[in-house]
């Protein structure tokens, strides 16, 4: 089980490198072409910000997942010392409200924007907003289990290569 939480948290980083790989590409190749040519691909302006999205929606949850998010915790180390695992069951169950929240309005908007299709690339608007579907499921089972685990040392998401 836990080769296949690794394995799965290391295919959403691949997935990640590739997304902002063939976006990179597009985006060159579109300079180039208009420049260097006078010409240019005009799907490729839709399709770069199509995985823009889908890189920033799921590169959210990657960092969530390793905790490299902005957070201020020196006041209540500080100050509450005691307090910091409520605190952060807490905060955590502010996540897991927020995460509920964007992905019931996502869904929905991806039900509604699914017949929308797109005269350049022909595909679905609604994919804009699966990101976010996705990264809402993500996040939440992060929250879920961090939830479980104030502390952050859940073998869940913090597992490396050499853990078994």
């Amino acid at each position: 089980m836990w080769r296949f939480i690794r394995l799965f948290w290391k295919s959403i980083d691949v997935f990640l490198a590739l997304l902002l790989a063939a976006m990179i590409a597009m985006v060159f190749t579109n300079v180039v072409l208009r420049y260097g040519f006078s010409s240019g691909m005009r799907q490729s302006v839709e399709l770069a910000r199509l995985l823009f999205v889908w890189v920033v929606m799921i590169g959210a949850a990657v960092t969530l997942r390793r905790g490299e998010h902005l957070a201020l915790s020196e006041f209540a180390e500080t100050f509450a010392p005691r307090a910091i695992k409520v605190l952060r069951r807490l905060t955590w169950l502010v996540v897991l409200g927020a995460v509920a929240m964007l992905f019931q309005g996502t869904l929905k908007q991806v039900g509604a924007n699914w017949n929308n299709i797109s005269q350049l690339t022909g595909l679905p608007s609604a994919l804009f907003y699966l990101a976010g579907a996705v990264s809402a499921v993500l996040m939440g089972f992060i929250a879920v289990i961090r939830l479980i685990d104030p502390m952050g040392v859940s073998r869940f998401l913090d597992m490396e290569e050499g853990d078994t």
